[in-house]
């Protein structure tokens, strides 16, 4: 297995009364970087347990302090995998913390929003969340020619690391349709008790050929013929679940910036693909513009995370349809991007530029990507 760019942070922050978290869609591979990582502290004694194990659910749902020990006794980490299966778990996570200080603990979690909810007030000041998203290209190890040779593929399949390790393009198809059926499907469905997966795939194609444009709430309400109410519900099922991210318009409030409607994006260019059904050639489409902006900064949101950079992301468009693909605001300076599949000059340099001096614009091309994001 692949190292992971977050595994060293992880080791770092795995000490006693801590509880360190891991989150990410399925598939992403959160279970291996735990197997390493229990192997990589072998000189610790560790309980590795299972979420899903009735017996240790019951256990760490108890919230008794005595059971709690017993069963921790001897131990100096606890590392439990799919924590979110179990009841009550952030309230004894807290109590283990705060009863048996000498034991740390490392969790793993799909359904993050379900977890975070479970965890997130009883642990404040007493742990820390990381996410783990597919492969990131960083990860991958290769050099300029191997990239260039598979960038057709990761634009096409993904990063998703069983797809990314298959030997066909046949294996990578029929994993991502297993990605989408068999979890991805299943974790939205089950864990706000939905019932309706056809309307889920439904919004998520319209928001698929939709990339890199501004997206009305209204109009996908109209088109499925339910409330906006119930779009903005779903969508935000959607993000919780890593499907999908927001890319909000930037604006310092000049009159001919327009920013009220957001734009969505896949995590993983695969995952768009297998939801249109779509794995032609690139050489054949006619959406290589929009794979190509959608793998471009889901990478780098990717590699800016686990670099541990500080970034607010937008996008820059005026009424006149000047637009910037990806701004990023991080020490208070402005950094402009536009991703070109076949290199080429923005239109938009100079206005962005003039309307926010000290600022920065950088084409990204296949030339230059690996810069970009690595």
């Amino acid at each position: 297995m692949k190292q992971r760019l977050i595994q060293s942070q992880l080791i770092q922050s795995i000490q006693p009364g801590k509880a360190i978290g891991l989150f990410g869609a399925r598939r992403t591979g959160k279970t291996m970087v735990m197997q390493s990582i229990y192997q990589k502290l072998s000189d610790k004694k560790i309980l590795l347990v299972q979420g899903e194990n009735l017996d240790v659910s019951e256990i760490l749902s108890s919230q008794r302090v005595s059971t709690l020990k017993k069963f921790l006794s001897g131990y100096e980490l606890l590392f439990i995998d799919e924590a979110q299966r179990i009841p009550n778990i952030g309230v004894n996570l807290k109590l283990i913390i705060d009863t048996i200080p000498d034991v740390g603990i490392f969790f793993t979690g799909s359904a993050a929003f379900d977890l975070s909810q479970k965890t997130g007030e009883p642990l404040t000041g007493r742990g820390r969340n990381f996410m783990l998203y597919p492969f990131a290209q960083a990860e991958l190890e290769e050099d300029f020619l191997q990239a260039k040779e598979n960038l057709e593929s990761r634009l096409i399949y993904g990063y998703y690391p069983q797809v990314v390790l298959s030997e066909s393009n046949d294996e990578k198809i029929a994993t991502l349709a297993s990605i989408r059926d068999g979890y991805l499907l299943k974790d939205i469905l089950e864990l706000d008790n939905l019932k309706n997966s056809l309307f889920i795939l439904n919004l998520l194609r319209l928001l698929a050929f939709q990339i890199g444009n501004d997206v009305s709430l209204a109009e996908l309400a109209s088109a499925l013929h339910v409330s906006r109410k119930t779009v903005v519900r779903y969508i935000d099922l959607l993000e919780k679940s890593y499907v999908i991210f927001p890319h909000y318009g930037f604006s310092r409030n000049l009159r001919k910036e327009f920013s009220k409607s957001p734009r969505f994006y896949f995590w993983d260019n695969g995952i768009r693909n297998v939801i249109i059904q779509n794995f032609n050639r690139l050489q054949v489409r006619d959406d290589v513009g929009k794979l190509w902006e959608n793998f471009c900064i889901a990478e780098r949101k990717k590699i800016n995370h686990y670099r541990q950079r500080l970034v607010n992301y937008y996008f820059w468009r005026t009424y006149d349809q000047k637009e910037i693909d990806l701004i990023e605001e991080s020490t208070g300076l402005l950094y402009g991007f536009e991703f070109k599949w076949k290199p080429g000059k923005t239109k938009t340099q100079y206005d962005f530029l003039n309307a926010y001096p000290g600022s920065s614009l950088q084409v990204i091309t296949p030339e230059n990507y690996l810069d970009f994001i690595g």
